[in-house]
């Protein structure tokens, strides 16, 4: 019987697939340390493992008083330090120091005679690049040091049957044996597969808009959004979502939309460039021949499309950070509006496609067509999207924190693959104790 610690356990989803393989291979796994300190996750996880102690800040347990042996350490260390999402500091952040208590962890267990017999680690796709790879190739060396044979692999999750583009590296060691992260069966699967039909849509002002002026099929796979361009994008004044356009003022702002991204208006500026600086009047005049603009330019900065401000110039804080801040010895000029997440939707996703990646601070922004209207992606889909059983109940917590934790969660079924061949290993070194064990016997008699 494997016997596991579930380390920055968030839902307990690389205990699941780990569950999931050893249940496919005969064997029974036992959990006997679990951590976490979010409130809203201890909740779900003793709502579908039941009321087991979870141990909370993982830097206070004394390994050899709370944490019993184990055969496998499983993790998904906090990622926010490596991730693209995050300020990217890496060891320099105190979150990226965590790995360290898995570390501390496993090199205690051998300092006391009971080394784990190995390690799942899961961690975001940023933590490969980062730093240039030097904070991956420290991690590795750590744990090579510690004794372990260690492999890692970036995988994508829509390759393991579920339909989301989640790419995350997994690492996995064992003391004697490296294993293989090649060669998984490909499963694929759409959004379709798992989405619910008949919900009650959304009736905004924002919804009113859209199809005003686009019908449902029309809709399907659009970003919504005032970024950049293309036949994918709806942008805001598609929609006259903050008052009436022309169709003059329309060109004019799909034109000042790609103009604002050339290279060659930061060197006119005189700033370092940036993906999409205010230009002048005079400097939209070059591209843009109207004699309306200026009109134009007014009506349309009146009712929020465009905003008018200075250039930002870059600075380094002492602590390294790089921000942008407003040049005010540089002219005003005009610019795009431009959130990623200013809308109610920011992209309403195809059926017959994959969904991209969840994250927390955007997946209440994902909507899907149903019947005549749109609706939101509904907690239910995103646990399918991650691969965790409807069972799994999500209900007890707010909309806002079910989300953060399904943006922050492993996907079971990659976790479940890479388990069965941990799995593997272990079983074929319970049959070589037992070999090992018959000897001695045999010699001893």
């Amino acid at each position: 019987m494997p016997r596991i610690i579930d380390l920055f356990a968030g839902l307990g989803g690389i205990r699941l697939g780990f569950k999931q393989a050893m249940d496919e291979l005969g064997l029974e796994t036992e959990c006997v340390f679990a951590s976490e300190i979010k409130p809203y996750a201890i909740a779900a996880y003793k709502g579908f493992y039941g009321n087991e102690d979870i141990f909370g800040d993982i830097t206070t347990a004394v390994t050899d008083e709370d944490i019993p042996d184990f055969d496998f350490l499983l993790a998904g260390f906090p990622c926010q330090p490596f991730s693209s999402a995050g300020n990217r500091n890496g060891f320099a952040d105190t979150r990226g120091t965590l790995f360290f208590e898995i570390e501390r962890i496993l090199q205690d267990k051998i300092n006391a005679g009971h080394p784990a017999m190995g390690f799942l680690l899961e961690n975001v796709e940023g933590l490969i690049t980062h730093d240039n790879g030097n904070t991956l190739n420290t991690i590795i060396t750590h744990l090579e040091n510690l004794g372990y044979k260690v492999n890692y692999k970036l995988l994508d999750s829509k390759n393991f049957g579920l339909p989301q583009s989640r790419k995350r590296v997994y690492i996995v060691g064992t003391l004697t044996e490296k294993i293989n992260l090649e060669g998984f069966t490909e499963q694929t699967a759409v959004l379709g597969d798992i989405l619910d039909q008949g919900l009650p849509t959304v009736n905004t002002e924002f919804t009113r808009h859209l199809f005003a002026n686009y019908t449902t099929e029309q809709v399907v796979g659009k970003s919504i959004k005032d970024k950049r361009g293309g036949d994918n994008n709806i942008h805001s004044w598609d929609i006259d979502l903050k008052g009436k356009t022309s169709s003059e003022e329309r060109k004019l702002l799909n034109e000042l939309l790609k103009e604002r991204r050339k290279k060659k208006w930061a060197d006119i500026i005189g700033i370092k460039w940036m993906d999409g600086m205010p230009l002048t009047e005079a400097q939209i005049g070059t591209f843009f021949k109207s004699r309306n603009l200026h009109k134009m330019l007014k009506h349309l900065t009146e009712m929020g499309y465009l905003v008018y401000e200075h250039p930002k110039k870059q600075i380094t804080e002492k602590d390294g950070t790089v921000k942008r801040i407003p040049d005010e010895t540089k002219e005003k000029g005009y610019n795009i509006v431009a959130g990623k997440l200013s809308f109610e939707f920011s992209k309403i996703l195809d059926p017959e496609d994959i969904a991209p990646t969840l994250v927390a601070m955007d997946v209440a922004k994902l909507g899907v067509v149903d019947g005549n209207g749109i609706r939101r992606l509904t907690r239910k889909e995103c646990q399918r999207l991650c691969g965790y059983p409807d069972e799994y109940d999500l209900d007890m917590l707010s909309e806002a924190d079910a989300f953060d934790l399904l943006g922050n969660t492993v996907c079971v079924p990659v976790i479940k693959e890479i388990a069965v061949r941990l799995g593997q290993y272990y079983a074929e070194r319970q049959e070589d104790n037992e070999v090992i064990g018959t000897r001695d016997i045999r010699q001893v008699g």
